[in-house]
């Protein structure tokens, strides 16, 4: 799409054969597409899994929304390309331009050459039989800009911004798929500690009469200690446990028990599978996880704004969502910490299994569903730093000023 190219012909100089191939290979592509997207959701109609089916609808409804941009920016690419700016302008924020060339340096004289090559975006050489590609002009060769002025964007960085969104919304769908498989791998080990409940081993070590010490059951052993009393040590407690083992055998039982006297008369612990409630539990809250809100696409146009030279964006950028996400598994170790000290604040002295009450002011602003919109927002931004990484990787290639520095790759992929 680059103007000035000795191939740029229009479709009345273009075979009508070539025109129509190209159209059927894209309609082809997109039926089948469309086509496999219903047959999934018919799929998980007839399991009744009907969050899931709501996840995928919400999917197709960003990937539409992903197209309706890229479809956005070619309707008004002449539009955008023939907006001129002055080069005093265009020559700032360059994600690359290490040393942007000083206001009216370009006068005319020999130096011009070496003004536009400091200057351009896209740069092609050949090094034997290696292609190394770096940043692109900030215009074309013909472009209708006065003298002293150039393109808003030019119609390659238009070109280019529709791949980026193509990779977006490839990359944000594996991300998905990826946290839902994660997520049920996670809770196959809990199958087996839910057929447990049903033995009578089980029935007897948690004997409903039997009256023991807070601090002597499983569950208070583990989360009633000396390190509990001091919140800054809790913290510190629970922000190293989430490595060790997020949730532990103790947890879930204690946890299922809790609902249940909660929310189930207590005979029903025997036939009550608390796993296949935490599994639809899941899918509701994948709902939540997949969607794409307007604050989260305004973080990535913050993201695409700040990945300026000098900001050193990738020393810190993609350790937001992995503050984040240690952050929300701490406060989940903590909460659950809590809960135990209230079994104690209730008594030294319980009978049966300790019985835990979980309520909304053990989360930030009592607002439970707070946590699920970070891990969207965490979800997100990993897919945006993914797709940005291939995008640069595809477009510039690995010696791009994207890529001059080997931990800027190793911190992408690694957060991510």
């Amino acid at each position: 799409m680059a103007g000035g190219s000795s191939n740029g012909r229009s479709l009345e100089q273009t075979p009508t054969w070539a025109v129509a191939v190209v159209c059927f290979v894209l309609v082809l592509i997109s039926i089948i597409i469309e086509h496999i997207i219903h047959l999934i959701g018919k799929w998980l109609k007839k399991r009744n899994k009907r969050a899931l089916y709501e996840a995928l609808e919400k999917i197709k409804s960003e990937l539409m929304l992903l197209g309706f941009i890229s479809l956005l920016l070619t309707v008004g690419q002449s539009l955008i390309s023939d907006i001129c700016i002055p080069e005093k302008v265009a020559n700032t924020w360059h994600p690359c331009n290490e040393d942007p060339p000083e206001p009216g340096e370009n006068d005319g004289s020999g130096t011009d050459e070496g003004n536009h090559d400091r200057r351009r975006l896209l740069m092609v050489s050949d090094f034997g039989k290696s292609v190394r590609r770096s940043l692109a002009a900030a215009g074309s060769t013909n472009s209708s800009c006065p003298t002293g002025k150039v393109p808003f964007v030019s119609s390659d960085g238009i070109h280019q911004l529709h791949i980026l969104i193509f990779v977006l919304a490839v990359s944000h769908v594996l991300y998905c798929i990826l946290t839902m498989a994660l997520g049920r791998l996670k809770m196959r080990s809990w199958k087996r500690w839910e057929e447990e409940t049903k033995t009578i081993e089980y029935q007897f070590s948690h004997d409903p009469e039997r009256f023991r010490f807070a601090r002597e059951t499983s569950f208070g052993r583990r989360h009633l200690s000396f390190w509990t009393k001091t919140p800054i040590l809790m913290w510190i407690v629970c922000f190293f446990r989430q490595f060790v083992r997020s949730v532990p055998k103790v947890d879930y039982l204690t946890l299922r028990h809790g609902f249940i006297m909660a929310h189930l008369a207590p005979q029903s612990h025997v036939n009550f599978d608390f796993q296949k409630y935490i599994n639809r539990s899941l899918e509701e809250d994948f709902k939540v996880v997949v969607g794409i809100s307007p604050p989260i696409w305004f973080f990535a146009v913050f993201s695409l704004l700040f990945n300026r030279h000098g900001f050193h964006s990738y020393m810190w950028l993609p350790f937001i969502p992995l503050i984040i996400i240690l952050l929300v598994g701490t406060k989940l170790q903590v909460i659950i910490t809590k809960m135990g000290l209230r079994i104690q604040e209730r008594g030294e002295v319980v009978k049966g299994v300790p019985v835990v009450q979980p309520g909304d002011d053990l989360f930030w602003f009592n607002r439970p569903r707070l946590l699920l919109y970070l891990i969207n927002f965490v979800l997100f931004q990993n897919a945006f730093q993914l797709a940005f990484l291939v995008w640069t990787l595809y477009e510039f290639g690995r010696d791009s000023c994207f890529h001059k520095r080997t931990e800027d790759l190793v911190i992408r992929i690694t957060m991510g």
